[in-house]
């Protein structure tokens, strides 16, 4: 599947040595989301699992590939609540261990593992789904003369001075494909 050019790009930097892990523990992955999930889903578990493939020494050399998809969908998941009946789409994360035919201690192991290796957290701005970045709160809160402040209630100049800085990941009525906007 031909992905967007960054995901091209991230790809093209994984070292031949862990390529083939990369791609057994993608092809797993993809086969998950694509039948449970969403490409959203499938994209992120591609840039973590591209992430791992680059550390140094990358962790996917030592252990079974099917308990490196479980670990990096469950993780994804666990960064945007999949297991919140709320979102859609909702599964709960042991039902991703059975799935890969993964003991539940292993699965919420080697999420562990990965969420300290990348120190990750619930509602991560870099794991956030894109279709949920606008719901994260904490992709707004910016600190203006030492107050914390959502960017969303600012003016629109002060919004394009945070999105300049790198405050915010975009301003929030500009975004493409918003309703009731040309």
């Amino acid at each position: 599947m031909a992905g967007s050019k960054r995901e091209r790009n991230e790809e093209d930097k994984i070292p031949a040595t862990a390529r083939p892990a990369y791609d057994a523990v993608v092809a797993l992955t993809d086969a998950f989301c694509r039948e449970h999930l969403t490409k959203e889903y499938e994209a992120l578990c591609r840039k973590l699992v591209a992430a791992l493939a680059r550390k140094r020494p990358s962790p996917l050399l030592a252990g079974k590939p099917t308990t490196w998809a479980c670990g990096v969908v469950r993780t994804i998941g666990w960064v945007n609540y999949l297991d919140d009946r709320s979102n859609k789409p909702h599964l709960k994360l042991t039902a991703i261990d059975k799935a890969f035919g993964v003991a539940e201690s292993t699965g919420q192991g080697k999420s562990k593992a990965i969420r300290q290796m990348f120190r990750m957290r619930p509602l991560d701005l870099h794991w956030t789904l894109p279709s949920r970045l606008e719901e994260n709160p904490m992709a707004w809160m910016i600190e203006i003369n030492g107050f914390l402040v959502d960017a969303r209630i600012l003016k629109r100049e002060w919004q394009e001075e945070a999105l300049r800085k790198g405050l915010i990941p975009f301003i929030p009525s500009a975004r493409p494909g918003r309703p009731g906007e040309a």
